[in-house]
């Protein structure tokens, strides 16, 4: 596929040096030892949420499936490995003929999770497993903590549309993936092209301060982007003098004003201010974006204000204050020889301070109580209770090697939108608070 697509620059060939060093030299004690072969099954997990937060959000699916596609080692990336002396001639010919052929399921994108889900499980070798540990989470932990971030922010918003704007606060690559997390945690655009280029999200974006500091007047300015834009574009009213500035913005556009943008001072008092100049300048309909420096508690701060639609940057890019997710990677399963029919045996690592890993192959559902609204997060090995079948959340993606489960980026989003719903109405406070349904744990057999 095309590199473009995965947001890679494109001279990037594959995804596979978006991995750390040790999955490569484990791979190699491995083949040596005879124990690279042997059926593995791996989950992703986080033990427990960001402070405060209620719920996580699973976004990532879909670049993870693009990133496993082109996990490949091609010549270019051989000869770095080689000329790095970091793994033998064996090796990195078996890298050469790699190519994932295992099975992924996880729980479908858009969807929440709670500490002790089994997200996403990957079942292979250990061999073609274990080399997709650092890239899958670096995907899963980075967007998943801009949906959550997003989700917040839009239950914050109500019906009011959210502008993901973050782009020149992060990384260019970073802003693309943000862009599609933010899209899925229920923002309704972005200022950034390569987003709306490889993703579909719808793109915004008028003018700068910086447009109307290049004019003479600030009516230069105003007429100069009407004269493109046409009437109902969005005028930036806080360079200079904002009273004096709506006033222009309406007899240059006239009533029909799509917009005016504030992106400074006290926003609640100004949004009052202006929706009253508004009004009493005929131009009703026009509405108002609020911008600067937004997160989720500003946002509910001016529910009660006359605005129309945020922006959003720094806040949302950097996940609100919790950049990552905390998600690991843990072998729980593995075969006690190279047979593809030996029998999974459960492993965990047994440590203190916190690091609590459980072995076995899971399985999740969310059981809800009589009014349909989730009660508790199960997450078992072995038999699926009966009353629990039609309640497990994770689906295939990956099929031998295949991926079965792509889907437009609308319906994660959809997904989302009905995941809160189900959930008790607590979730949604900003105020701190423990996760809001508890994680259950059965055991019962290997999950084989």
């Amino acid at each position: 596929m095309n590199t473009a697509d995965l947001g890679l620059p494109v001279d990037v060939p594959s995804t596979a040096l978006f991995t750390d060093q040790y999955e490569l030299t484990m791979l190699q004690a491995a083949l040596k030892a005879g124990t690279a072969e042997r059926r593995s099954v791996f989950e992703v997990f986080t033990r427990r949420l960001p402070d405060g937060r209620r719920y996580g959000v699973v976004a990532g699916t879909g670049r993870v499936l693009d990133a496993v596609e082109n996990f490949r080692f091609d010549t270019g990336v051989l000869r770095f490995l080689r000329e790095r002396g970091i793994v033998g001639e064996e090796t990195l010919d078996w890298l050469a003929h790699y190519r994932f052929s295992g099975d992924i399921w996880g729980y479908p994108e858009g969807e929440v999770y709670f500490p002790g889900s089994p997200i996403m499980r990957v079942e292979g070798s250990f061999a073609e497993c274990v080399l997709l540990e650092t890239v899958i989470l670096s995907i899963l932990n980075h967007d998943s903590a801009i949906a959550a971030a997003a989700s917040r922010m839009s239950s914050a918003a109500g019906d009011r549309p959210l502008i993901e704007m973050g782009a020149r606060r992060t990384h260019e690559l970073a802003a693309v993936a943000a862009a599609r997390a933010a899209y899925v945690g229920g923002f309704t655009s972005t200022s950034d092209l390569a987003a709306g280029f490889r993703y579909g999200i719808p793109t915004v974006g008028t003018s700068a301060h910086a447009f109307t500091l290049l004019h003479d007047r600030e009516r230069d300015a105003f007429q100069a982007q009407v004269n493109t834009m046409g009437r109902g574009t969005t005028l930036l009213v806080d360079t200079y003098d904002v009273t004096e500035a709506v006033r222009t913005a309406v007899e240059v556009a006239g009533p029909e004003l799509g917009a005016v943008r504030i992106d400074s001072g006290d926003l609640l008092l100004v949004a009052h201010r202006v929706r009253q100049q508004l009004d009493e300048l005929g131009a009703t309909n026009t509405k108002i974006i609020v911008t600067s420096d937004l997160d989720e508690y500003a946002i509910a701060s001016l529910a009660a204000a006359p605005v129309d639609a945020y922006g959003v940057g720094t806040r949302l890019v950097t996940g609100s204050g919790h950049p990552t997710c905390s998600m690991v990677y843990k072998l729980v399963a593995r075969a006690d020889s190279g047979d593809p029919k030996a029998p999974l045996v459960p492993v965990a690592k047994k440590s203190t301070g916190g690091k609590l890993s459980i072995g076995g192959r899971k399985w999740a559902a969310r059981r809800l109580d009589e009014q349909g609204v989730a009660e508790a997060e199960v997450v078992g090995t072995g038999p699926v209770p009966a009353e629990l079948v039609d309640r497990q959340l994770l689906v295939e993606l990956v099929k031998g090697g295949e991926v079965v489960a792509r889907e437009p980026l609308d319906v994660p989003r959809e997904r989302h939108i009905a995941a809160l719903a189900n959930l008790p109405l607590s979730a949604t406070q900003l105020s701190r608070g423990e996760p809001v349904i508890p994680t259950e744990y059965t055991t019962g057999g290997t999950g084989t």
